[in-house]
């Protein structure tokens, strides 16, 4: 592993796309330290303490802290991945994306055009809402959030959180070309990562207190070993159908007749069903602190974290939509078209429809067990903070990308230095990234 890392310092292009992508999530960490103006920072502070259970909670933990800052990075790179997602089913919906998903390069780069627009409809959408949120809400002692509330402040706000969010998606594809890759997805990583050294601190307080015993801590040490291992092996994990391509003659050459594999990776849909299962099921504690009704905190209470109930829904959201998501991006008609239109095929199965109710049957039973494994890693951290009472920072969904992202990286470095007759990181096999 050493002497991976000291030959990626020896290939020059390499080294220029590793230094270029510190420097620019260095200027993405210094643009969360900058505040937005017209906030009492104390205040806000104060308020997400209070609301640490609900959706600023969740947008928090994706901007690096921004939004308990209240900085121009407020918001993040989440409207950016809402936007992408919205395309993505639109695709479905909309013949005119599918066709536009299908042509190559062209049909990408207008996607990507139109990701675009939507990242910036939807910032100026959440920016003004939380300008006017933010107009209404106080600290826990009763003082104002906002020093001068009106509409001044809601433009500024909302045009501040925008202009970030566009320049945080710039920073992404920039990363993405200039750099190592996977821009949008280093960015989140270097936001939950950067809480790490405070959260390590906070623990050590709590041992050298006597509030957490060598014992507890060892265990969740361990824990979280066993945890990351098993991420790496299902992120890495996937069922091979052995594919057969028929002999045919063009002209003078013979093509074809070789033996392949379609990949089905076991977690398909990636961290989206942990994060799109916790949105749905904190959004009733968020109404809850806007919303003085005792029905509205009843049902806030009951969907609260520790409950039961909210343990229950939180495991049949994620499989929900480990189904959903997985048809959304995978369908098998068009690998059964597309593996006949070459002269492919499964032996024992007849191509066409049978092959594509072959390949939708194998990949549901393969989804299942990718949703088991994401229910078990979004929820037993969180049974092990309730169990032992002991704060712990990484939760299920922020170590899925953590470990996720990491092992596209070194991918992505890996293949930098294979393309250039260096060994990688192992010696012994290769890292295939999530999407390989």
């Amino acid at each position: 592993m050493l002497e991976g890392f000291q030959n990626a310092a020896r290939i020059p292009e390499l080294r220029r796309r590793l230094i270029f992508t510190l420097a620019m999530l260095a200027v993405y960490r210094l643009g969360v330290a900058i505040p937005t103006p017209g906030i009492d920072r104390q205040a806000l502070a104060a308020f997400f303490e209070k609301v640490e259970g609900t959706i600023f909670g969740l947008f928090n933990l994706f901007s690096g802290g921004a939004l308990e800052q209240f900085s121009v990075f407020s918001l993040g790179i989440m409207p950016y991945i809402s936007a992408s997602i919205i395309l993505q089913l639109l695709t479905v919906v909309f013949p005119y994306l599918e066709r536009l998903s299908k042509e190559g390069e062209v049909g990408r780069r207008k996607i990507t055009q139109y990701t675009r627009y939507g990242t910036v409809a939807l910032s100026i959408v959440q920016g003004l809402m939380i300008a006017v949120g933010l107009e209404g809400t106080r600290g826990p002692g009763g003082e104002a959030i906002v020093l001068q509330p009106g509409w001044h402040f809601r433009l500024m706000t909302m045009i501040t959180l925008t202009s970030g969010t566009a320049f945080i998606m710039w920073l992404g594809e920039q990363i993405t070309e200039r750099g190592i890759g996977n821009g949008i997805s280093l960015i989140i990583f270097a936001g939950i990562v950067a809480r790490l050294p405070s959260a390590v601190t906070a623990t050590m307080q709590f041992v050298r207190e006597g509030e957490m015993g060598i014992l507890v801590l060892l265990f969740i040490l361990v824990f979280v070993a066993v945890v990351v291992g098993l991420i790496i092996f299902m992120e890495r994990g996937q069922r091979r159908i052995p594919v057969q391509y028929a002999k045919r003659v063009v002209g003078r050459k013979m093509y074809g007749g070789q033996t392949s594999h379609l990949p089905l990776k076991i977690n398909t849909s990636g961290v989206i069903p942990p994060i799109f299962a916790s949105s749905i099921l904190i959004f009733p504690a968020t109404v809850a602190q806007f919303v003085q009704y005792p029905w509205a905190q009843t049902v806030a209470a009951y969907l609260g974290p520790g409950r039961w109930l909210h343990d229950v829904l939180y495991v049949g959201f994620i499989i929900f939509f480990c189904y959903f998501y997985t048809a959304v991006v995978f369908n098998p008609v068009d690998v059964a078209e597309n593996m006949k239109k070459f002269g492919g095929y499964i032996p024992g199965i007849r191509p066409g429809q049978k092959t594509a109710d072959f390949i939708d049957r194998v990949l549901s039973r393969v989804t299942l067990g990718g949703a088991v494994y994401l229910s078990a890693v979004a929820l037993l951290p969180t049974i092990l903070i309730r169990q032992f009472n002991v704060p712990f920072f990484f939760g299920g969904t922020a170590l899925l990308i953590v470990v996720g992202v990491a092992l596209d990286t070194v991918a992505q470095v890996e293949t930098h230095m294979i393309s250039r007759n260096y060994e990688g990181f192992m010696k012994r096999g290769r890292l295939r990234g999530r999407r390989g």
